[in-house]
Order: C-alpha cells, then sequence, then structure tokens
C-alpha cells in the first residue's frame, strides 16, 4: 500500500481551507498541540502542515492564477529520514506515510533542511518538528463511517481539488487521475519519488462545462447579447 494526495491545480482556488482544517485537525491529533504565536498581532506565526502558494503563469491576457498547497509528499526514498539522527523521523512499511515520534525528536532542523519541500516546521511550543500525517489517526478510526476515514484537507476541499488515495492499486481514484491527467511529482529530478502528485491545468477546451445549468446558464447569457 502506497498513500497519498493527488492536487488538481486547475480547481484549487487557494481558499486555505485545507490548511484550516489541517491546523484544527491535527492540533488535537498525534502530533498535537500546533502552537500559534502572537496569533492576532501584526506578526502571527506558528506551525502550519499544509501551505498554499500562489503563482501567475503566462502572459496577459492570457495569465492564469495557480495556488499550489504545498505539505508533506511523503517520499519512498525520504531524506528527511536518512538524517535524522534519532530515527524520530521513519517511514511506515505498511502504507508509506512518513511521521515523527515526537518523543525521539530534539529539534535539531536536520529533517527541514534536507526536505526540498520546506513540508516541515519546528513546533515553537514544544520544540519538536511538525509535519503533515496524512491524518493517519483518522483515516484508520473504526468509529468514523468509512466515506469520512480521509485526510482533513480531503474532506473539507470545497472544490474537490484533492484526493487521497492508494496508488499501488490501478484502480483507486488517485491512480486512475494520474494516468487521466498526466500527473507530475514534484521535482523529480532530485531522486526523492514523492507519492503525492500535482495535476496540471488544463487548456480550456479540455474543462469540463459543468452539465446541464452551466449549459442554461450560457444560454441566457447569448441571448441577453444578442438583444
Amino acid at each position: 500500500m502506497k498513500l497519498g494526495l493527488a492536487i488538481d491545480l486547475d480547481t484549487c482556488v487557494g481558499c486555505h481551507a485545507c490548511a484550516t482544517a489541517c491546523k484544527q485537525w491535527n492540533t488535537s491529533g498525534t502530533i498535537g498541540p500546533l502552537t500559534d504565536e502572537n496569533p492576532y498581532g501584526k506578526d502571527p506565526d506558528g506551525a502550519w502542515l499544509n501551505r498554499i502558494r500562489t503563482y501567475e503563469v503566462d502572459a496577459s491576457p492570457h495569465s492564469k492564477t495557480v495556488n499550489m498547497p504545498l505539505s508533506c509528499m511523503h517520499c519512498e526514498d525520504a531524506a528527511c529520514v536518512t538524517v535524522c539522527p534519532t530515527g524520530a523521523s521513519y517511514k511506515r512499511t505498511e502504507d508509506g506515510i512518513v511521521l515523527i515520534d515526537q518523543d525521539r525528536c530534539m529539534g535539531c532542523n536536520l529533517c527541514a533542511w534536507a526536505c526540498p519541500y520546506g513540508a516541515r516546521e519546528i513546533d515553537p511550543g514544544s520544540g519538536t518538528m511538525k509535519k503533515c500525517t496524512l491524518c493517519v489517526d483518522r483515516i484508520y478510526d473504526q468509529n468514523l463511517p468509512e466515506d469520512e476515514r480521509q485526510p482533513a484537507c480531503v474532506i473539507t476541499c470545497p472544490t474537490k481539488s484533492r484526493v487521497f488515495g492508494d496508488y499501488d492499486d490501478p484502480e483507486s481514484d488517485v491512480s486512475k487521475l494520474n494516468r487521466e491527467r498526466g500527473g507530475k511529482q514534484l521535482m523529480p529530478e532530485l531522486g526523492y519519488n514523492p507519492v503525492n502528485t500535482y495535476l496540471p491545468p488544463r487548456n480550456p477546451a479540455q474543462r469540463p462545462q459543468g452539465g446541464r445549468m452551466l449549459g442554461k446558464v450560457k444560454q441566457i447569457v447569448n441571448r441577453i447579447i444578442k438583444r
């Protein structure tokens, strides 16, 4: 089993719902709490496990805003695990999730320096390293309905741009999307083989048209224009 995310850069609107849901869940999860410093002041700071970067691509008038969520990639050959001097960072053999043992972490920052994705953050309160866990305490919770056993970011995303599943299963949603949309790894040339993939933005002609409702809206707009 190789669990991970497929993130659709075409439909992510940069609303930060995923980051907020991640913060809320993990604050009381296996690695919590996640400390905030000066949260209502001029320069708020703290530990966030999921951050969204925003870029403009192409030139006007054909430019496009691309929102790119970044979190732990759960690499198959994770440099953060290799450099950890205490063994606090480790990769689970049963599902490929990379985790941090908070009792063994001494906050030396070596793993953060080794991670090329900036996915690890030192918690100013505990002095230990924090990162995305794929909500491991949630996805295996037998007390939750099966359709809710997903990372908090996936459940919260209003545009469904985040999909969770098993990349080792060719029939899983993440595997199918990866094939159909040509999913890309981030910086594959480094050789860490990140599990998470990004679905690249599509040309307007390739995008789904939104069904009957959008068709009716277009008809109304066309009528207005012709008047």
